[in-house]
């Protein structure tokens, strides 16, 4: 079993979460819910798991808060 990090948004506009999993290419999806969301990335990686293993480009770090005056 492996274990993928993945970025959620909400978008304003349409009310959906985006997600994506950075350095995976392709790994990108949207859902209604939460729920919904976490489903399809799994679903998402698991097609590009069976193409073979997929070349990781980077690795989720964290995220940072950058101040603006």
């Amino acid at each position: 079993m492996r274990i993928f990090t993945a970025v959620v948004e909400k978008c304003k506009s349409t009310g959906l979460y985006i997600g994506y999993i950075p350095g995976l290419p392709g790994a990108h999806t949207q859902g209604e819910t939460l729920d919904e969301l976490n489903y399809n990335l799994r679903e998402v990686v698991e097609m590009l798991l069976e193409d073979g293993e997929p070349s990781v480009d980077s690795e989720f770090v964290g995220t940072q808060s950058v101040k603006v005056a």
